[in-house]
């Protein structure tokens, strides 16, 4: 007949009661990391408007592309937009991770998953990019000539220029993570990733300087308000919207801390190559073409009008803006 013992066995067993959204989603928040909670947070609140009282069992595929779609046409409209491609992504993601749970937690088979049956929007090349020189010195000088705290902000952007950390990193930083003797910051980023970066003495002096100043402790967190409390997420959104007010192309194009980033690999990889470009970005993957870091060292449009200038012997107005 095609049965097998373990066949029977499973069919034998008893199945727990599957919960409902509004019961289980709880409880899928409350297990994973800050940085999943902030990134699904809201989408798991839009699935618990929808489907509070659905059980996890009840949802089919084309139920979930509904709710896609339906999350696409009520997004609110930014400039940065991309047709809910991205809102459509971590939809998926959200809901794909509440049945992941429910799969080890044996509340359903991994072939009744319908999260697994709808496939991801295929994501479009980033628009983030390498900041030219001259224009990083006007994010500078804006950023140590405006706001409440200069001196926080000018050391955030060479924080971040100089490791090329992410957001998350630099609120990670403690003082027990500086090693001033031999200029090293260890920094915690994204997925448990750690490493010790070199930085210039220049910063190292200025984080210790920063941390004592502001009456860091030890093992607390480093970047601080002038009043001592630490630094939240939302300096980094004030930062950039007073940029944007002063410089208004960094609001037109969106500009970013995430943008630093890409600043400083696209430099390294030109000037150093792409396997220290590789381990200076932190990354854990391997170092072909399909890794993370290629992402960050794509050319830019400065410099392919710096290879037509060079091919035609023609001076043209972009050419000077290439990164060297």
């Amino acid at each position: 007949m095609g049965i097998s013992p373990s066949d029977l066995l499973a069919a034998a067993r008893p199945r727990a009661t599957v919960p409902t959204f509004a019961q289980y989603v709880p409880r899928v928040r409350d297990a994973v990391s800050d940085g999943t909670r902030r990134l699904y947070g809201s989408y798991w609140n839009r699935i618990l408007d929808r489907w509070p009282d659905r059980r996890l069992d009840e949802v089919n595929a084309t139920d979930i592309r509904q709710l896609v779609e339906n999350t696409k046409a009520n997004l609110v409209a930014r400039r940065s937009n991309r047709g809910g491609r991205s809102a459509a992504e971590h939809v998926i993601s959200a809901l794909r991770c509440v049945y992941r749970h429910a799969e080890d937690d044996g509340l359903i088979d991994a072939d009744d998953n319908p999260a697994r049956k709808v496939a991801k929007p295929r994501r479009l090349p980033s628009t983030r990019r390498a900041v030219p020189d001259e224009r990083l010195a006007e994010i500078h000088h804006a950023a140590a000539t405006t706001g409440d705290d200069p001196a926080l902000d000018t050391l955030l952007l060479r924080l971040h220029v100089e490791t090329a950390c992410r957001r998350a990193g630099a609120l990670a930083l403690r003082p027990q993570d500086l090693d001033p003797d031999q200029c090293l910051v260890f920094l915690r980023e994204k997925a448990g990733t750690v490493r010790s970066q070199p930085v210039s003495p220049t910063l190292m002096a200025h984080l210790q300087h920063h941390a004592a100043e502001r009456h860091a402790v030890r093992d607390g967190q480093l970047v601080r308000y002038a009043s001592g409390r630490p630094m939240t997420r939302r300096r980094y959104d004030h930062l950039w919207t007073r940029l944007g007010d002063a410089l208004p192309w960094v609001a037109v194009q969106q500009v970013s801390t995430h943008w630093l980033r890409h600043t400083t690999l696209t430099w390294v990889e030109r000037n150093f190559g792409f396997a220290v470009a590789h381990a200076y970005a932190g990354h854990t993957d391997g170092g072909g073409d399909g890794s993370s870091t290629s992402t960050y060292v794509r050319a830019n449009v400065q410099e392919v009008a710096a290879a037509l200038a060079a091919l035609t012997g023609e001076h043209h107005p972009l050419a000077g803006a290439a990164r060297r």
